[in-house]
């Protein structure tokens, strides 16, 4: 094969391959990559879906070529390591995206870019990811003939060891002594508890790995005999011995091979926690989320509804400052609550002065959400069939609200009433800001008539593999 049709596709296959992966991980994402194979080659970009729009300016000042001392930089880095050795670069630092560069002997400067979500448990396995990406890039470019489409494939399915990448990286630097968890096999152990049901039910609780060195330091309820404590392979008597931990602060104990015991004491600081918590569970090190996990994989996403747009909405409202970031909280605190409890609610945000009238049952006197006793009865009210009335003060006038509007255009039959009820209502009402909750977990944020979250940069990449071009023909159809 003609090589520079080769280093086109190898380019082109990895970059799809951590494409397609991370849209599986979290939310549809974006990637694109800057690189210069050797010293003297052109900076080129391959960026398919415009992630790097808007970061012109920066990218010209680190990369251009009237900056010419970074290539002096990296050379001299180079140079001082053995062939064949990476050497990770700095966060590039440009907003709003998880970046990972490095340097070689063998490929001189590549740089990762994707879109950082707000609302991910940890960077850092996108982070692993983008790494495993970088080798592996150096490692087909490298090769006459190497089969790149098992480096896309392998990018594609990264999740599970991208999250073992990072563990291991994070308890090594706490350990003394190098740890004798295999960090892959157990996490394959948690996806198989995960999907384990006893008597109908979904697992619950928490389970924590520790290494056997440090077992004698913790203080156990009571233990498991040794040569009867079940193998982490036995999922079925693993997820038995679970119903034991159940709504508790008591937790499960393992050595990373069997288990072996119940504690209430506290977790050692290098262990490994998971939180089973039904269908879903969360992955912890060090008091620090790294990834959650639901339906058989493992994911970066908190679980819980993102509301950026509704808190760039409050800001960019005639309200003082303070009174926005409350009534945010307070709406905040109301969609997590029924997300967790998996209820279907719509909150109406009435900005108007005085407030408007709705259908419904009025509160005397209204009930103010800045008092904390009052709160859990406002998740009690969005319960009850009919939107919660809620005003910029943070106080609740009503609850079991009808919304009603004229037939409008875009309606979604999909969506079904509650959604389409909210649009309709926003688009006959100014100063209406109307949260639905869906019982499935998704949030809608409407105004005016249209879903402000509705609307993604990101679009469905084409079949055609795009090609890197150079960075002054990248730059001149940027906006600067």
């Amino acid at each position: 094969m003609d090589q520079t049709l080769y280093h086109k596709l190898c380019v082109a296959n990895i970059v799809n391959g951590v494409t397609e992966g991370l849209t599986q991980f979290s939310h549809p994402s974006r990637v694109a990559l800057i690189f210069a194979a050797g010293l003297n080659d052109p900076v080129k970009v391959l960026d398919p879906q415009d992630l790097l729009r808007g970061h012109g300016v920066k990218i010209q000042t680190m990369f251009g070529e009237e900056h010419g001392q970074w290539r002096t930089r990296i050379k001299t880095a180079i140079d001082r390591q053995p062939r064949g050795y990476q050497i990770p670069e700095n966060d590039l630092a440009l907003s709003g995206l998880i970046t990972y560069g490095c340097s070689c002997g063998d490929f001189f400067y590549q740089a990762w870019f994707t879109e950082h979500h707000p609302d991910l448990c940890s960077v850092h396995p996108i982070q692993r990811w983008l790494e495993q990406a970088a080798t592996l890039l150096i490692h087909d470019f490298n090769k006459r003939s190497a089969p790149v489409y098992s480096s896309e494939y392998v990018l594609k399915n990264y999740a599970l060891q991208a999250i073992a990448d990072h563990v291991v990286d994070e308890r090594d630097r706490c350990l003394i002594h190098d740890s004798k968890l295999q960090v892959p096999a157990i996490l394959n152990y948690v996806l198989d508890l995960s999907k384990t049901k006893e008597e109908g039910a979904w697992p619950r609780g928490i389970l924590f790995f520790c290494d056997p060195g440090q077992v004698g330091k913790i203080e156990f309820i009571t233990r498991i005999q040794k040569h009867q404590r079940p193998q982490l392979f036995d999922i079925k008597h693993v997820r038995k011995l679970l119903v034991a931990v159940e709504d508790s602060d008591r937790k499960l104990v393992s050595d990373g091979q069997t288990i072996i015991g119940i504690t209430d004491g506290p977790i050692p600081d290098d262990a490994i926690v998971v939180h089973l918590k039904g269908d879903y569970g969360f992955l912890d090190v060090k008091d620090v989320r790294i990834a959650s996990f639901f339906d058989g994989c493992f994911h970066a996403v908190t679980r819980e509804a993102r509301l950026v747009e509704l808190e760039e909405l409050l800001l960019d409202m005639d309200l003082d400052t303070s009174a926005a970031t409350s009534l945010f909280q307070v709406v905040a605190h109301l969609v997590h609550s029924a997300g967790r409890a998996r209820y279907g609610c719509t909150l109406v945000i009435d900005l108007n002065d005085p407030p408007m009238r709705l259908s419904g049952h009025d509160l005397d006197p209204p009930l103010s959400l800045m008092e904390p006793q009052n709160i859990e009865l406002a998740c009690s009210l969005l319960k009850i069939d009919g939107a919660v009335h809620l005003t910029a003060d943070s106080c609740i006038h009503g609850f079991a609200c009808l919304l009603d509007g004229r037939t409008i255009d875009w309606e979604k039959m999909a969506r079904g009433a509650r959604y389409n009820s909210a649009l309709r209502f926003s688009a006959a009402n100014s100063g209406i800001i109307v949260v639905v909750v869906s019982a499935d977990r998704p949030v809608s944020i409407i105004y005016n008539g249209i879903e402000i979250s509705a609307f993604s940069n990101w679009r469905p990449a084409s079949q055609h593999r795009p090609e890197p071009v150079v960075l002054e023909t990248f730059l001149h159809g940027v906006n600067l």
